[in-house]
């Protein structure tokens, strides 16, 4: 590793790291393990699960990787030769239970249906029901033979609340099901040597003290102490989110059992090599099991859309119960039997309540998770999409989710020149010149100074999908000759290697001998690769253009200047040499030595550098520029170097192109770091060394006073620390992850969104969402639907509220004016239930207005979903204008009948007497009980027509809130024409198929009754596309802030 001092003026900080990334020459966690878990402490003083999180830590100070091989033999009472005996590793499995990580605790089933039947909305109608109820009781009292209007009415009430929470419940269990179908069906196996003999069992039944093997590419079945191992390297980064691979070796070489080389943890996997070890732990015992229950310990927020649909139930009850005691006082001061007057409060408060909102809300939420799913998000829990709607800060993890999670050839540099690679998804159109005699040398080497090779049965998947037995950087240079060279297997075959010196961390360089497969040359060929420095110290030529040149100043200068600004761009630099080795010396029949090196390692020719990155994903930088219009602040938090962390940032947009760290400006004006304003900077690069050192104040700051922050080198718990800080700073935040180490800080977060390819089962079960293509682009569709569902829940409440006064008007002028009831309670049930769900529920397919993406994010406190100029603008505009149209219909089916408006007034008590039969209309034709409820009826239908005539002007008004109609265009949404059909339909069949069913109260309405609204519901048209040209003219003006909802 080469570290310059990074001050301002001298060369930056370059790295290269070798190629098998032993990762025991620079530790930046050099902490122990109360060090590493630290962070917890401070920042949980309020979680409650602050002793168990102690534990956790104490619990790390495993000591069994101090201890020799015959202090653990006399620990766990086994043998490392033979093994544990199968009785008495039956006793220890009875006695520990099975080697498996216990699920968290499920809710019941029937709870969870249970909750779906009296969340939030649902209560408001189980109390409508039973109020229903009750007001039938109080009338049957006074005399059975009442109507049982108000036993229909609540019964309806009570199916609807368990129509929509069976819907509900459906729509959660899908989802659910479709998470346990991710967990893997497969069994693990493992090879334990029990009885003195190998045996293969299930994982789940092994025991503490039993001998295991394990190989490259298992997963290691549980925490183990290695006893003895070759070659063998494991991928920590589900536990610590170290992508590099860890060697491991039976010597104990660290305090920290996190850091040691002989420990093996349960569910990381083991690249390459063989090992021998010692079970130490089982099940939740082992670290990762700690980790995971770390998780379920830290609570689960309110979703704010729950938040804000109990907002609008608290408005809507306080509504209606107002209204209803207003005029319960005003009947009584009129003189009216009290018992009538509570069941005329009854009635206001039913007419209140939106019954058919309940069961859009959860339509819209579950048609938005099923067009999700469609882009590769699978929501987990229904709510967690408006949350996403909401998002103000994303804090993205780097590999995999903003990068393509495997190490690509970047750059070359040869003959004194930097060539660009193609670093896209597959790799085709490579442009740099191949012409050269250096390439040529230089491919020879790639191909066989290269310990990887394709698995076999692949022939027909296109190369960049193939797999790999290999690590990440051989990985990534067998697939860039195989699409360049071809079959790299076949010219390996036709160059045998003869010799090889693996990668090791005191060289730092691979190297193999081979035969050539060049007929007239019969000399063998040495390759090296390795660190670029140790390289260029083993070269006495260079290649230049095919022909070999003495290695002097100016070109060791150009290859420095090369290095530099590879290592500078955060890419992974290696260096090329080879070497004929002279015939003469070295006879076919030499046998090479590799412990001797009988051989030649120094005055090679070099002939290139490499240079690899895991790039971005091609969709990413697309993502976080539409992130940034929509006033979303994306932050990277990843465990890996800050200078390539910091690459990545900038070519992915995250750090944009004219921002700057404190370190470019102090590199700029050539002065120190220190010196720095640390607030001229934009951008910040925090390392975990530095984040640890802040007190909560420092990282609030921090997080508010740059826009564009990275963190590097951060551990696990950490993160959990960076997602509490935003939330202290009022965000929403959203949180990506993959290992088991995220699970915490994607629960604490307000959505945590794991990966559906690379995540753990651990993060997928705390996460609320899941990425099924694992791409951070899915996220921005997923704000975008998230704004939609809030959008559209305002203009469905807002479509539904506004009837509501044309509902109440009749009952307040039939007590105060004493007209004839115009409206009865069935006939309003048939509004809310009949023609307003179709069209509230088309409200959900409405597509976004043209600046959903450029608003920023809604603020929890002062953005509400029912907020006063919604209710005002829904209650006394469109609400008046609708009970104005629905009267002038009403008045004019009794005038024709015979009954003139002053006529009507206070005719309420001799019109609902039973037993007067020859009441005088206004031109003396007299009426029975029954002729007049029939007339009574025909008001009912002829309200009812009026109002659902000018809901369709309304549910036309409600597609856009500040564009007019016309720019929303009016056919893009087909769902709305599907609901303006069925309210006609439905209006249609009650009036003329249904009009004989007196239970009903519906007649056979003359034809000309239906167009008397239609000019209000014109006017109404009229009157909003006028508000919303206002609100565009004026922005920020009076309309923009009292009429704009």
């Amino acid at each position: 590793m080469v570290r310059t001092p990074g001050r301002a003026g001298k060369t930056p900080e370059i790295y290269s790291v070798e190629l098998s990334g032993t990762k025991d020459i620079e530790k930046i966690d050099k902490g122990d393990s109360k060090e590493k878990y630290r962070g917890l402490k401070n920042k949980c003083s309020h979680c409650k699960k602050n002793d168990q999180i102690e534990e956790i830590k104490e619990e790390l100070d495993l000591d069994d990787h101090k201890l020799s091989s015959e202090e653990l033999e006399k620990k766990y009472g086994t043998n490392i030769i033979t093994g544990l005996s199968s009785a008495r590793a039956a006793e220890l499995l009875a006695r520990d239970g099975p080697n498996s990580l216990n699920p968290p605790k499920e809710t019941p089933e029937i709870v969870k249906f249970l909750k779906q039947m009296v969340g939030g909305f649902s209560i408001l109608l189980w109390v409508g029901a039973i109020l229903c109820w009750i007001a039938y009781g109080i009338e049957y009292s006074n005399d059975p033979s009442s109507s049982l209007d108000n036993v229909y009415l609540g019964a309806v009430l009570a199916l609807v609340v368990v129509l929509t929470g069976i819907f509900a419940y459906y729509q959660e269990a899908k989802s659910t099901n479709i998470m346990a179908s991710f967990s893997k069906m497969i069994p693990q196996q493992a090879l334990v040597i029990r009885d003195a003999e190998k045996k293969t069992i299930p994982s789940e039944q092994l025991v503490v003290g039993d001998i295991v093997e394990i190989k490259g590419g298992d997963q290691i079945p549980a925490d183990i102490r290695l006893l003895s191992s070759q070659g063998c390297k494991v991928d920590n980064s589900s536990l610590t989110g170290e992508s590099e691979p860890q060697s491991r070796s039976c010597d104990f070489t660290h305090d920290n059992p996190l850091e040691t080389k002989n420990i093996g943890f349960y569910s990381t996997t083991c690249l390459e090599g063989t090992a021998t070890g010692m079970v130490i732990n089982t099940g939740d015992r082992t670290v990762i099991g700690q980790i995971a229950s770390l998780a379920s310990g830290v609570g689960n927020e309110k979703t704010p859309i729950a938040i804000e649909i109990e907002h609008f139930v608290h408005i809507v009850a306080g509504v209606a119960v107002s209204i209803g005691i207003i005029f319960f006082i005003i009947a009584v001061s009129m003189k009216y039997p009290v018992l009538y007057s509570i069941i005329f409060l009854i009635g206001i408060i039913v007419a209140n309540v939106p019954e058919g909102l309940l069961a859009t809300v959860t339509v819209t939420l579950s048609l938005t998770a099923k067009r999700m799913a469609k882009k590769n998000c699978l929501v987990k829990n229904l709510e967690a999409v408006e949350t996403l709607g909401s998002t103000s800060i994303i804090c993205s993890d780097k590999t995999g989710t903003l990068t393509q999670n495997r190490m690509t050839v970047a750059h070359l540099w040869f003959d004194n020149q930097i060539f660009m690679a193609d670093t896209s998804e597959d790799h085709s159109n490579q442009i740099f010149d191949q012409s050269s005699g250096t390439w040529a040398s230089l491919s020879k080497i790639l191909t066989l100074c290269n310990r990887a090779e394709f698995k076999p049965g692949q022939e027909s998947l296109p190369i960049m999908k193939k797999t790999v037995v290999g690590d990440a950087s051989e990985t990534a240079l067998l697939k860039f000759s195989e699409v360049i060279l071809g079959n790299v297997m076949e010219i390996r075959k036709r160059n045998r290697k003869v010799a090889e010196i693996p990668f090791n961390s005191t060289n730092k360089f691979q190297l193999s001998i081979h035969e050539t497969d060049d007929p007239n040359d019969r000399r063998f060929l040495m390759v090296m690769k390795g660190a670029p420095e140790r390289i260029l110290e083993k070269c006495s030529t260079i290649m230049i253009n095919g022909q070999e040149q003495p290695l002097d100043e100016s070109t060791a200068k150009a290859f420095h200047t090369a290095y530099m600004e590879l290592g500078g761009l955060g890419e992974r630099v290696l260096g090329f040499c080879h070497l004929y080795l002279p015939a003469d010396e070295f006879p076919e029949t030499y046998s090479f030595d590799i412990d001797t090196m009988n051989f030649p390692t120094s005055s090679l020719c070099f002939v290139g550098l490499l240079s690899m990155i895991d790039p971005p994903r091609s969709t990413v930088p697309d993502a976080v520029t539409k992130c940034r219009s929509a006033g979303i602040k994306v932050i990277m938090v990843t465990g890996d170097h800050p200078i390539t962390a910091k690459a990545i940032a900038r070519s992915v947009g995250i750090i944009s192109a004219n921002s700057e760290t404190v370190e470019d400006i102090a590199k700029r004006l050539n002065i120190a770091v220190e010196q720095v304003n640390k607030w001229d900077a934009k951008a910040a690069v925090v390392t975990g060394m530095e984040l640890k050192d802040m007190s909560p104040e420092q990282l609030d700051e921090l997080l508010a006073n740059h826009s564009e922050i990275v963190f590097a080198r951060t551990s696990p718990q950490q993160k959990l620390i960076i997602v509490e800080g935003c939330q202290r700073l009022g965000a929403v935040v959203a949180v990506t992850g993959d290992g088991v180490n995220d699970s915490p800080a994607l629960k604490k977060a307000d959505i945590g969104i794991a990966m559906g390819i690379a995540g753990s089962d651990a993060a997928k079960n705390a996460a609320d969402m899941v990425l099924l293509d694992d791409n951070f682009a899915s996220i921005v569709t997923g704000v975008e639907e998230g704004r939609l569902i809030f959008d559209n829940l305002k203009k469905t409440i807002a479509y539904t509220l506004t009837k509501n006064i044309a509902e109440l008007c009749p009952f307040l002028i039939y007590i105060i004016v004493g007209l004839p009831l115009p409206i009865g309670t069935i006939t309003i049930l048939f509004i809310d239930l009949g023609t307003d769900i179709i069209p509230s529920v088309a409200l959900a397919y409405e597509k976004a207005e043209s600046d959903i993406m450029n608003r920023k994010p809604r603020h929890k406190k002062k953005d509400r979903l029912v907020n006063k100029p919604l209710a005002l603008y829904s209650y006394l505009h469109i609400g008046l204008m609708q009970s104005l149209g629905a009267f002038v219909v009403y008045f004019t089916v009794y005038t024709q009948a015979g009954f003139r408006p002053s006529t009507l007034i206070g005719l309420r008590l001799e019109w609902e007497k039973d037993d007067v039969n020859d009441l005088e209309d206004s031109y003396g034709q007299e009426w029975t009980r029954y002729q007049r409820q029939y007339l009574e009826w025909t008001g009912y239908t002829a309200f009812f027509v009026a109002i659902m005539v000018q809901q369709i002007a309304d549910l036309i008004i409600r597609k856009t809130r500040r564009n007019s109609i016309f720019q929303q265009g009016l056919f893009r949404n087909k769902v709305i024409w599907v609901g303006i059909a069925s309210q006609i339909i439905i209006a249609l069949i009650l009036s003329y198929g249904l009009g004989s069913i007196t239970a009903l109260n519906f007649t056979m309405l003359r034809a000309q009754y239906w167009f008397v609204a239609v000019p209000y519901a014109i006017l109404i048209w009229v009157y909003d596309e006028m508000r919303k040209l206002f609100i565009r003219l004026y922005p920020g003006g009076w309309w923009d802030k009292n009429m704009y909802y």
